[in-house]
């Protein structure tokens, strides 16, 4: 028979398994493409758009031209380094909060992405 601690890190390591797996599962990815140097989702322009903490945007170049997606927000800090059209660059948001990502070559590409 398991002892009252021994329960308890059972129960515990069960719960922490659940959980895991549950944001594992309802974790997304969407993809957000440059065009006409703005962000796109679906078809349609974007300027604010809102995530869930696990999920991944897929930054896909839809332009004849370069982009350099970035962030120097404090949530989420990165630089996807320049990449030409055809090719994408992923980013996983993985705390809650806002994050502003920019283009480096295209000052006017602006767009929050609000991770809940």
């Amino acid at each position: 028979m398991l002892k009252s601690s021994q329960q308890k890190l059972l129960h515990a390591a069960v719960i922490t398994t659940a959980l895991l797996t549950a944001s594992a599962v309802q974790a997304a990815e969407l993809v957000v493409d440059q065009h006409n140097k703005t962000f796109v989702v679906e078809g349609n322009k974007v300027e604010a758009i809102t995530i869930h903490v696990g999920d991944t945007l897929r930054f896909r170049n839809d332009d004849p031209f370069f982009h350099n997606i970035f962030s120097l927000s404090d949530l989420k800090t990165f630089d996807l380094g320049s990449f030409p059209k055809g090719q994408s660059k992923t980013v996983t948001f993985d705390k809650a909060g806002m994050v502003e990502v920019e283009c480096a070559i295209h000052p006017e590409m602006y767009m929050e992405v609000t991770v809940k």
